[in-house]
């Protein structure tokens, strides 16, 4: 069987990920590219075709294949490395001369290129016609028009992958001056696209220095500026050529959107009903599943119980199996209802477009709270999981701007943390109250993190922001497929950390339960016990001074997850029997005190690893530790003691 190796690359929010869902639907493997200090998510996978396999990967998006970002490093070095058989282009057909940017820079790779038009009905909506076979011949590529979220165009897609286009011989020609010395410089590097980046980024070579102080004395502007000034007209003679624009009556749908949902007035109101909304559908539509399953590792329990009886198993093996093993990961895994369900109503409103539209709502009280708006991008990425949202913060331009989001960004309740929340909210509160609840504790990380960069601001992080641009891609209607992926994927990774991590986790919590061997399981005796006592006294004046709790809060280190589980077992019960334990020890004032902790002290260590590895500073991610666990402790104790003044004890 012959194979064929393709790339996808294009800008961000063009559907190139869409269409890599629909080309391999869940037969891909995410992993990370290797040899970067910061992890970048790789995916590939691959899709058979009559008597051909196709092995497609997933490029970062990028503005440009300039090399100086992260993605566009990425971008490059697989292309130039790896070669690829085929590279697909996928670009947004509404807004063509910010995507075609690209496809130049893919034809002076001399890659062998195919353009996938994605979003074609939303460039008829905008009046946008495009003569494909005009583009196709001013580009010296085959063209193919698609539709991503329907496969639309896929079979032409597939047909134009397996005839295995010839690189273009239409690159972009400058004017004079450029070209001479464009030849000039590649004699000594070798490639004509090696010799433009030299012109445009600088060399050490003494000569292409000389030229490009040439250069900017003829031009008035650095190198960069007139290739990319020249790239563009050749686009914009391209488009003039290839593309007729026709009037559209008034505003396009996602303008007349915006103007409600983006208003000075109500965009922030929408976004906290938004927020309230997502809660409340959790806990109601996710409850009667988590039940069941609930019901059926109770029956596991049982049946295990029974059948270790029956061959006279030990008793620690008893205890190992139904109060460490099935207690512990049972009363984890239960949540996975409610967790599917918050990754997909988040998924929805990433791919409709709404995520990209809250972070413009808040840059308006973030500047002037003296933050960056674009900080609260991978703020809003927390509410997933801290690892990528502190790594998203690397888009910001200034070092300042990327440490200050770094560090306020752990605040944001991430995924891992609502098991904590659907456990003892389920226990202490009830009906609307339920959904209320868990929106105070988002917003409350939300306000949290924003008072911390004021601090962080005017203190470790002084000066001025930077403007903040984002483009807003037009609202989408999501496609089932698509959001079923996400929140498949996000909610598989949540089940791999059950496995990979809890599961060991609440073996080590059962192995210092029962040790040392003949004292009462758990008890004060036992040496989860003593540790556990040891450290209780520090959370007293917070409402959870007793022993389960600070182990349940020293597991969580580890990861959020384990501290539901810890609970399960180290009383040895699952959710249910968890309910009645849990209410003979907490109040619903102390069971808030406690969520409020777990929501702002110190993320897991993968979260805090990573915070090492952006920052390049054990000093920086000690002395956040160690501040966001005061800040926890500070901010549990005012809840707790401010409710007992209030009467709520």
């Amino acid at each position: 069987m012959k194979k064929i190796t393709v790339a996808l690359a294009g800008n961000p929010n063009c559907g190139k990920t869409t269409l890599f869902n629909n080309l391999t639907g869940m037969r891909h493997h995410v992993g990370n590219w290797p040899g970067k200090t910061v992890t970048v998510e790789k995916k590939e996978g691959r899709v058979v075709y009559e008597d051909t396999t196709l092995e497609i990967v997933d490029l970062p998006g990028t503005y440009s294949l300039s090399g100086r970002s992260l993605e566009e490093e990425i971008a490059v070095g697989y292309l130039l490395n790896e070669k690829p058989d085929v590279v697909v282009n996928i670009a947004d057909a509404a807004h063509l001369e910010r995507n075609l940017y690209v496809t130049l820079q893919l034809i002076e790779l001399g890659v062998p290129l195919i353009l996938a038009l994605n979003m074609n009905r939303y460039a008829d909506a905008e009046g946008v016609v495009i003569d494909i076979r005009q583009l196709s011949q001013m580009l010296g590529i085959p063209v193919v028009q698609i539709e991503a979220i329907d496969e639309t165009g896929k079979d032409d897609l597939i047909k134009a992958i397996l005839s295995r286009p010839a690189p273009s011989e239409k690159i972009t020609r400058y004017d004079h001056e450029l070209e001479e010395h464009i030849r000039e410089v590649t004699a000594v590097t070798g490639s004509r696209w090696s010799a433009i980046q030299a012109l445009i980024h600088g060399s050490e070579i003494p000569e292409v220095e000389r030229i490009r102080t040439h250069l900017a004395g003829i031009y008035g502007v650095q190198p960069g500026e007139a290739f990319a000034d020249q790239r563009y007209g050749f686009i914009a003679g391209i488009l003039n050529e290839s593309v007729d624009h026709m009037t559209a009556g008034g505003k396009n749908q996602s303008e007349r959107i915006d103007k409600v949902v983006t208003s000075k007035w109500f965009g922030f109101p929408i976004f906290l009903a938004v927020m309230y909304l997502i809660f409340q559908i959790v806990f109601t539509v996710g409850a009667p599943i988590m039940d069941l399953i609930d019901e059926g590792f109770g029956l596991l329990a049982e049946f295990a119980s029974a059948g270790l009886a029956d061959i006279a198993a030990p008793d620690w093996v008893a205890s190992l199996i139904c109060d460490g093993i099935i207690g512990g990961v049972g009363s984890v895994v239960i949540f996975l209802p409610n967790i599917f369900l918050l990754f997909l109503l988040l998924a929805i409103l990433e791919d409709s477009g709404y995520l990209a539209r809250v972070a413009v709502i808040m840059d308006r009280v973030m500047h002037r709270l003296g933050l960056h708006g674009k900080s609260f991008i991978p703020m809003i990425l927390g509410f997933g999981c801290s690892v990528p949202a502190i790594m998203a913060a690397r888009t910001l331009e200034t070092k300042r701007e990327r440490f200050l989001t770094i560090l306020i960004t752990p605040f944001m309740s991430c995924g891992a943390r609502l098991p904590v929340y659907l456990l003892l909210v389920g226990i202490f509160f009830a009906g609307w109250s339920q959904g209320l609840v868990m929106f105070s504790l988002y917003l409350l990380g939300i306000l949290v993190a924003l008072l911390s960069g004021i601090l962080l601001r005017k203190t470790l992080f002084k000066g001025e922001s930077s403007a903040f641009v984002l483009e807003m891609p037009p609202y989408r209607l999501p496609t089932i497929k698509g959001v079923l992926i996400h929140a498949g994927e996000r909610s598989w990774e949540f089940l791999r950390k059950a496995g990979v991590i809890i599961f060991p986790a609440v073996l080590l919590m059962w192995l210092l339960a029962s040790l040392p061997f003949g004292v009462e399981y758990a008890s004060s005796e036992s040496l989860i016990g003593i540790a556990g006592s040891t450290i209780a006294p520090i959370f007293a004046p917070l409402g959870f001074g007793f022993a389960e709790a600070a182990v349940a809060i020293l597991m969580g280190l580890l990861a959020k997850e384990v501290v539901v589980g810890a609970f399960g077992t180290l009383y040895g019960v699952g959710e249910e029997g968890l309910a009645d334990v849990l209410m003979n020890v907490f109040t619903p004032l102390s069971a808030y005190s406690f969520m409020v902790f777990i929501l702002l002290y110190m993320p897991c260590l993968a979260a805090m690893f990573t915070m090492k590895q952006e920052t390049r500073s054990w000093k920086l991610t000690g002395l956040a530790a160690v501040g966001m666990c005061v800040i926890a402790w500070i901010v549990s104790f005012i809840v707790y003691q401010g409710g007992v003044l209030l009467g709520f004890a």
